[in-house]
């Protein structure tokens, strides 16, 4: 890709600030009995929000996460408000090697996985912290890390076809807005000097991106088998996903465009429980819980192809030893 226009992202991202109120409401989702389901950095913000109403409704919850401490506060939490239990799966984006440990933890305990959703993030750390293999921090957990985890999960999700009652797995990855503003520089995707000179920004605009052109490429080659890959964003939403944004500007946020995390919620747990949501496979959806289209380029199948033999590559290269 050449140099990214950012003004092609920015009229729809902006159109999705103040989004209308949901027609989506979380008692619409049918009972999950039966149903596995991960969701990676469920210990907090809208993670934790779609955790709660999974287990409402009936579904087995993994919440994967760094923090043994912080998820079993977390589980403690659901436990009252829920009445029931979540589990815990250690698991770190930022290493290749946590994370094939994480896929085989859950492979050993489940021959099933019906839901992932690709959850977990992080936006605007400081540019000196990187993943343990070296590439930009928000980079590698958004986008290396959930393919890598995604891949590795497969066979538990095309298991998860077969006995789930609508013959389909889902792939739910949480983007952004953000993913209007900016396309991919690749010479920006580890630790470079051209890097260095990007935003913290648009290494987050760039790396929602990656996460729409990964969610359409897992359902063009894994749709016909059963799993529906959809990526969205969730909206402009109050969690700790802000804590590396400078404090006044967060209350600007706050005070002028953050939605309760609740909202948050909404659109992936849409995404990965209705049965609308089965003809949205490779879909884009906005706030809340409706169909929306990323910029143009986010739809370029040579672009999909080139980001998936890069991903393969570097994960071969980095993880043989893992």
């Amino acid at each position: 890709m050449g140099p990214c226009n950012k003004d092609s992202g920015i009229r729809p991202a902006l159109a999705q600030f103040f989004p209308p109120e949901p027609k989506f409401k979380v008692e619409q989702i049918p009972d999950l009995t039966g149903r596995v389901v991960i969701v990676t950095g469920g210990n907090s913000g809208i993670g934790y929000e779609t955790v709660k109403v999974l287990l409402q409704h009936n579904a087995k919850v993994y919440i994967a996460a760094r923090s043994e401490e912080k998820a079993a506060s977390a589980i403690a939490s659901l436990k009252q408000e829920t009445g029931k239990d979540a589990n815990f799966l250690t698991l770190d984006l930022s290493s290749l090697a946590s994370i094939k440990k994480a896929a085989q933890e859950f492979l050993s305990r489940e021959p099933q996985l019906h839901i992932l959703f690709n959850n977990a993030g992080v936006m605007w750390p400081p540019k000196e912290m990187l993943t343990e293999e070296g590439y930009d921090l928000q980079w590698g957990i958004h986008v290396v890390g959930h393919w890598y985890f995604t891949e590795l999960l497969m066979p538990a999700l095309l298991a998860g076809v077969e006995t789930s009652p609508d013959h389909h797995a889902r792939v739910i990855t949480t983007s952004s807005s953000a993913a209007y503003a900016q396309t991919i520089k690749w010479d920006t995707l580890k630790d470079t000097p051209t890097r260095k000179k990007q935003s913290t920004g648009d290494l987050y605009g760039q790396s929602k991106f990656g996460n729409v052109v990964v969610a359409r490429q897992v359902a063009k080659r894994y749709g016909d088998k059963g799993i529906i890959s959809i990526s969205l964003n969730p909206g402009n939403i109050q969690s700790n996903l802000q804590r590396y944004v400078p404090a006044p500007v967060h209350a600007f946020m706050k005070l002028v465009v953050l939605y309760p995390t609740s909202y948050g919620a909404l659109t992936q747990l849409f995404a990965g429980t209705m049965p609308e949501a089965l003809n949205y496979n490779g879909e884009f959806l906005i706030p809340f819980a409706r169909l929306g289209k990323c910029r143009p380029e986010a739809y370029d199948d040579e672009l999909g192809q080139r980001l998936w033999t890069w991903l393969e590559d570097e994960v071969r290269a980095h993880a043989t030893d893992s």
